[in-house]
């Protein structure tokens, strides 16, 4: 699990097609130890640590990515000099900063508006019909791993206001109109309509 807090800005340093897959190299400067199996989150999208090599005072991790997350998310754009946001799995003791945010990308929408601010910049974002459902105004969403509050919601889109910190420190400061982003709405959300669905299922019917 993770919180939407990014924790630091990696960069692509190779992307390997084997078939339907891929193998994706990032350089990171993460602090502590990451053992082999390990959890990142990388622009929202939940993968394993499947090799590590030092490099200076950086590390470069390697994982294996699906066919599925490089249909589901923008990863398969992925290109070398991209930057990424990082964030390691939270601990158990482990402040929830953010919202509870599982890696797991419901689908990938589009950067379609910013509006600067004083101090800070509205970002309109274009999404799926199937995922707008879920998404509420002052509700939390995911947008490439980023934990954000929902500020207004349309049909087909919903806006984000993003602070100072935000735009220096993620990969959102750079993201331009018909920039696709990952999305990852909030699980609650999903699990309350499933839930309501079964309740309202007639009975005896599957």
């Amino acid at each position: 699990m993770f919180t939407g807090i990014v924790e630091e800005l990696g960069e692509v340093v190779d992307v390997t097609a084997n078939g339907d897959s891929a193998v994706l190299t990032v350089r990171a400067a993460l602090l502590g130890e990451i053992a082999h199996g390990a959890s990142i989150a990388i622009n929202g999208v939940c993968l394993t640590v499947v090799g590590q090599t030092p490099a200076g005072d950086e590390r470069r991790l390697d994982f294996d990515v699906m066919a599925e997350t490089l249909k589901r998310s923008v990863i398969g754009s992925l290109r070398v000099g991209d930057k990424v946001n990082l964030e390691r799995a939270v601990r158990v003791d482990g402040r929830l900063d953010g919202h509870v945010v599982q890696g797991h990308v419901d689908g990938t929408g589009v950067v379609l508006l910013r509006t600067p601010g004083d101090a800070w910049e509205s970002v309109r974002v274009g999404l799926p019909l199937d995922l707008a459902r879920y998404v509420a105004e002052k509700g939390s969403i995911a947008v490439d791993g980023v934990s954000l509050t929902v500020t207004a919601v349309g049909d087909d889109w919903f806006e984000v206001g993003l602070i100072p910190e935000t735009l220096r420190a993620t990969t959102l400061g750079a993201r331009a109109p018909g920039d696709p982003v990952n999305l990852e709405v909030d699980v609650l959300a999903k699990y309350a309509e499933r839930l309501l669905s079964a309740r309202l299922r007639p009975e005896g019917q599957a």
